[in-house]
């Protein structure tokens, strides 16, 4: 679909077409429809999720699952986000990468009441554990603004996906 093409859809069809390329928040999309037209599509997506309230993004933020958490292995994610976890290994970990992920998830989780974001796309099992690490030493603030960039690389490959 070309961005003329994109960029003429009525709002149901922008929605139906792109509501969940943010995970279980198909609002930003709707927003972002109202913003039209867009001389690219991701930057126009992104600014409807920077012109959200903050409590609006850390709704975003919570809607993300952990990573190899509890919906991972209840197998309840999203096809999208299954996807993008098995890409960088972690439907195969062993017990002890597993404990380790588990223990981080939950020190994040209790540092920031909300789960840790990091498109696993662009990295590896080794580069996600070392950034759960880093990123515990952030403030709040930089870590919402952390997760909300590391949101806009997981839309854009999920865009690159179904373009």
């Amino acid at each position: 679909m070309t961005l003329a093409e994109i960029n003429a859809l009525d709002a149901a069809a922008f929605v139906a077409r792109f509501g969940s390329l943010f995970e279980h928040s198909p609002w930003v999309v709707e927003r972002a429809a109202a913003l039209r037209p867009f001389a690219d599509l991701h930057a126009g997506l992104m600014a409807a999720l920077h012109a959200a309230s903050t409590e609006e993004q850390l709704a975003l933020i919570r809607a993300h699952p952990e990573l190899a958490g509890k919906a991972a292995v209840d197998r309840t994610l999203t096809e999208a986000s299954a996807a993008e976890q098995a890409s960088a290994g972690l439907d195969r970990l062993t017990p002890d990468e597993f404990a380790r992920f588990h223990a981080l998830n939950a020190a994040y989780r209790a540092r920031f009441d909300f789960p840790f974001i990091i498109c696993v796309r662009l990295t590896d099992k080794a580069g996600i554990l070392a950034a759960m690490e880093q990123r515990l030493a952030h403030d709040s603030d930089a870590e919402i603004a952390t997760a909300i960039a590391q949101i806009g690389d997981i839309v854009r490959l999920r865009l690159e996906d179904i373009a």
